[in-house]
Formats: structure tokens, C-alpha cells, sequence
């Protein structure tokens, strides 16, 4: 049986995001081998690390994966540095179909996963944000899971943080660490970017880790704050707005004291209510 990992240290780079995608790759390239040398054995980029963000971006952006110039990147670092890397989510084109996907990439520069964000970003708030992903882009359909040395790892992308349902799943699958690279913007990011994050590690007993863009002057603004939250909801590490890495390590250990100390899976009463996967 493979022994489990008990810990690992996790870094978020939290990249300038510009028009020229050879530059944002380029730029991320150097921000991973920085991330390595802080003893990041799981590095994450954050969403839309290779082209801004907007529905009039992802068709001009897009690229097939895994054979794009973007995995091609992902595969050949990954491999150069010997780290698990979580590949942010870039657009990715498929049968005339546009996705907001997130690859993952292990040490031998081969792709574990990959997740199409799944809850599609359609929100209008008044005198704040109006956005309507499913203009452009289609939804996932699939939970996407992958394997660091026993520790069991799941997906999310931005607007997915808001569904519990979505971790729930996650949990009862035994993962124990959520990753959600995210763009939040600067109408919801101040107030719930935060929470969410400490309500999903608080929900379902796992570390969070968030993963924002930097700050940007045009265009779509990411409130940038990217964080790492553990399975008791503190924020262990939390970025500001501009380019940065932060970086912590992840006892595993911490998962199984809460869940322990605080046994609600156990107490879940099931034969009343339950979150069940369809698929």
C-alpha cells in the first residue's frame, strides 16, 4: 500500500496577467522555478494565467490540450523542476466547444487531470459587476481528482467555490485538499473571497487553497488576495494585490485532528438528507 504523504509545502503564484501569451508564459515559467526553490513540492498558477480574463478573450485564446503551447509549458517545467503542477485554468477549445479548464501536471511532466469549470460565471449586480460566461463558454460535467503521494487532491475554479455541494462531493470522496485557482473581481472579491474559502475548509474539513491573478489596470480587475486556509478555517497564508508567491506547509495531520475532534461526517444524519453524485 502506498504510504500517505503527511506533508507537503504548497505554493500559489499569483501572476501579472497581459495580452501577450508567450510573455504570461514565459513570466509564470520564472515565478515556478522561484516557487521551487522555496521547497514546493505542489505549485499552483491561478486562473487565466496565460491570456486576460473575459468572454471576449476565450475564443481568441484558446487552445487544444494537451497539445497546446500552454501544456507543452505546464508538461516541460514541471518535469524540469520535479514538482506537481496545478496548471491555473487557460481557455481550451474542443470539438467547436470553448471550456475554462484547469490541467494538472506531475513530476514527470505528464497530465493527471483536468477539470472544466463546472458553475459558469453569470451574475448582474447593479452599480457593480454584470458577466455572463456562458455567452462564450460551455460547462464541465466531471469531478477531477489526482494523487500526491497518497494525499488526495480536488478542483474547483472560481465561481465553483460558491457551491458547496461541488466539495461536498470532493469530501466524500476522501480528498483532503481543495485547489481553486479564481479570478475574483472587485464588487465580490473584498467581501467574499475570504469567506467562501474559510467556509469550504471549515464544511468540509480540508485545506483550501485560492488562487487569484494579480491585480490588473484594465479591463477585468482581479481583486488578487490569493490564500491558503486550513481544514479549522485559519488563513495560514494570504497574499495582496500584486504579483506574488505565498507558500505554506500542509499537514495533513490537521485534517485528521479536526475530523476527528469535530466528527460532523459521521453525524451527517443521511437517512434525512445527502448530497449524491449523478454521474
Amino acid at each position: 500500500m502506498q504510504s500517505v504523504c503527511k506533508m507537503f509545502r504548497a505554493a500559489l503564484i499569483q501572476s501579472k496577467v497581459g495580452p501577450n501569451r508567450n510573455e504570461n508564459l514565459q513570466n509564470v515559467e520564472k515565478l515556478i522555478a522561484q516557487a521551487k526553490n522555496l521547497g514546493a513540492k505542489l505549485i499552483s498558477l491561478p486562473e487565466c494565467f496565460n491570456s486576460p480574463y473575459g468572454t471576449k478573450f476565450f475564443n481568441q485564446y484558446a487552445e487544444s490540450i494537451p497539445n497546446g503551447p500552454t501544456s507543452e509549458m505546464l508538461s516541460r517545467t514541471a518535469k524540469e523542476y520535479g514538482v506537481y503542477l496545478v496548471g491555473g485554468t487557460y481557455p481550451e477549445i474542443e470539438n467547436s466547444k470553448f471550456f475554462n479548464t484547469c490541467t494538472v501536471w506531475n513530476p514527470d511532466g505528464k497530465m493527471i487531470a483536468k477539470y472544466r469549470k463546472m458553475h459558469l460565471f453569470d451574475i448582474d449586480i447593479p452599480n457593480g459587476i454584470t458577466f455572463k460566461e456562458s455567452d462564450v463558454l460551455a460547462p464541465g460535467n466531471e469531478l477531477a481528482t489526482f494523487d500526491l503521494d497518497g494525499t488526495k487532491i480536488g478542483l474547483g475554479i472560481c465561481y465553483d467555490l460558491r457551491f458547496e455541494e461541488l466539495a461536498k462531493l470532493y469530501r466524500l470522496q476522501g480528498v483532503q485538499v481543495m485547489v481553486y485557482p479564481g479570478a475574483f473581481n472587485m464588487t465580490t472579491g473584498p467581501i467574499h473571497f475570504e469567506l467562501l474559502q474559510r467556509s469550504r475548509a471549515l464544511d468540509n474539513q480540508v485545506y483550501v487553497l485560492g488562487v487569484s491573478p494579480a491585480r490588473g489596470q484594465q479591463g477585468y480587475i482581479a481583486w488578487g488576495h490569493s490564500q491558503i486556509t486550513d481544514p479549522w478555517g485559519k488563513v495560514v497564508a494570504q497574499a495582496k494585490e500584486g504579483e506574488e508567491i505565498i507558500h505554506a506547509d500542509i499537514n495533513l495531520k490537521e485534517c485528521e485532528n479536526v475530523r476527528q475532534q469535530i466528527p460532523i461526517y459521521a453525524q451527517r444524519r443521511t437517512d434525512i438528507y445527502d448530497t449524491v453524485f449523478k454521474k
